[in-house]
């Protein structure tokens, strides 16, 4: 399977062999007419450029727009994101989190990087300017549950299952964006301790959110200094060759380590990817 997005067709002016010398005209401008409007119905189409970054920044290579409802990372799931070697998918999960996260953001801004952030929605709730700054810096805000409850979504009864999720989402919704909708803007969502089950599963993909697991991830729930994570990780990830990187926006360690790991990712010639999804929700 293959989730590379591929842009709809907005050439349809070229009038078609078809058409009529006389109806060529009205062809053409209803093709005009279509045509911007396929480019609204893409939603994250506007969006598909990567940022222009200084040259001596790492920045962004290319940005991929993921289709809804799949589920990726080998970590999880059989399939992961159609990702070329030496690219990567910059993922933090559990923040906003006082201190470490502004301290991640800022990595990323100076190195001009976008990462995919997935929320605790009480920790989105109570730091609602950080959401914010995630989403004005490019960020993609994706979603983590209510509570990352500690026995796991998977062992709890299907229905508050799906409440943590959908209330998780609803409050990372009104930090970032001040209103919520029936469905996510973001529809993109991990489970925590990645427990998922299949009702749950099936239930969002029929939804239409994307389920992301992760290709590797640096362990950083595990006391470590900076340097140890730092050499962790870039081990994992050269034995991977490439792969959606999971760490935790609420670790000190994390936080201090990101700036070293961005400027390895630049000199051993790693490329960052940003994904978005195919259709964002209306803001």
């Amino acid at each position: 399977m293959s989730i590379a997005h591929i842009p709809p067709r907005t050439d349809l002016s070229s009038p078609s062999p078809f058409v009529c010398r006389a109806g060529r005209r009205a062809a053409a401008v209803l093709g005009a007419f279509l045509g911007a409007w396929l480019q609204l119905l893409g939603g994250a189409q506007a969006r598909e450029d990567a940022p222009a970054c200084p040259p001596e920044t790492l920045g962004i290579s290319r940005v991929l727009t993921v289709p809804a409802g799949v589920q990726v990372g080998t970590k999880s799931f059989p399939e992961t994101l159609p990702l070329e070697d030496k690219e990567v998918v910059l993922t933090f999960d559990d923040g906003p989190w006082p201190g470490t996260t502004a301290a991640i953001l800022d990595a990323l801004k100076a190195q001009c990087v976008r990462a995919t952030f997935f929320l605790i929605g009480e920790n989105a709730r109570a730091r609602p300017a950080l959401v914010k700054r995630q989403v004005a810096e490019g960020h993609t805000v994706a979603h983590h549950s209510m509570t990352h409850p500690e026995k796991t979504l998977a062992k709890l009864p299907f229905d508050s299952a799906r409440a943590e999720i959908d209330q998780g989402m609803a409050a990372d919704d009104a930090a970032a964006y001040g209103t919520t909708a029936g469905t996510p803007r973001i529809p993109f969502f991990r489970f925590p301790g990645f427990a998922s089950t299949p009702p749950l599963l099936e239930d969002l993909k029929r939804r239409g959110i994307s389920v992301f697991g992760a290709d590797l991830w640096a362990s950083d729930w595990n006391v470590m200094s900076p340097g140890q994570q730092l050499a962790l990780v870039l081990g994992r990830l050269e034995s991977a060759g490439r792969g959606i990187v999971l760490f935790h926006d609420t670790k000190a360690q994390t936080a201090a380590m990101i700036p070293a790991f961005l400027a390895a990712l630049k000199e051993r010639g790693y490329r960052v990817v940003h994904i978005v999804p195919s259709q964002a929700g209306a803001r």
